[in-house]
C-alpha cells in the first residue's frame, strides 16, 4: 500500500516562503513521477509542478521562477520550494505519485494573506 504524507504547510504573508514535504512509503520510489496540485476554494483543482522519475521537471506559467520541485530518492521525499508567494497562491496542496496509476496524499493548505 502506497502512502504520501504532505508537511509543511501553513500560513505565509504575501512575499514570503514555505517548503512543503510529501514523504511516500510502499513502494519502490525512485520509480515514481511526483507532482504537486492544488486546489483554491470554489476552484477546480490544477497542476502546480512535476518532477519525473529521472529528474525532469515541469511548472505551471503562474509558478515558474517562484516554485521549485525536488526529488530525494534516497529519503523517498518530494519538495516543493515555495518563494515570493501570493495570495493567489492559497490553496490546499496535494502530493501525488504516478507510476502506471497515481496516488494522493491528504493535502496540506497554505493560506498566503496579510
Amino acid at each position: 500500500q502506497v502512502q504520501l504524507v504532505e508537511s509543511g504547510g501553513g500560513f505565509v504573508q504575501p512575499g514570503g516562503s514555505l517548503r512543503l514535504s510529501c514523504a511516500v512509503s510502499g513502494s519502490i520510489f525512485s520509480n515514481y513521477a511526483m507532482g504537486w496540485y492544488r486546489q483554491a476554494p470554489g476552484k477546480q483543482r490544477e497542476l502546480v509542478a512535476t518532477i519525473s522519475s529521472g529528474g525532469s521537471t515541469n511548472y505551471r506559467d503562474s509558478v515558474k521562477g517562484r516554485f521549485t520541485i525536488s526529488r530525494d530518492n534516497a529519503k523517498s521525499t518530494v519538495n516543493l520550494q515555495m518563494n515570493s508567494l501570493k495570495a493567489e497562491d492559497t490553496a490546499v496542496y496535494y502530493c501525488t505519485a504516478t507510476w502506471g496509476r497515481a496516488y494522493w496524499g491528504q493535502g496540506t493548505q497554505v493560506t498566503v494573506s496579510s
